[in-house]
């Protein structure tokens, strides 16, 4: 693997994270009442427990 091909896979998951969190602002910016009409409050609910979840496994 060179190093620019390691360059470039990280700067590409940079930028989907960025896109990820710009996303996620956007939402959060939203009236409640939309955002639950779309379902947000769950999908992060979700994404917390399978965090905390697949950190608790690691640390046993």
């Amino acid at each position: 693997m060179s190093i620019l091909s390691s360059i470039g896979r990280v700067a590409t998951q940079y930028a989907a994270a960025r896109a990820r969190y710009r996303s996620e602002r956007i939402l959060h910016s939203l009236p409640d009442e939309l955002r639950k009409d779309i379902g947000f409050p769950e999908i992060l609910d979700t994404r917390s427990s399978r965090r905390e979840a697949t950190f608790s496994t690691k640390v046993i």
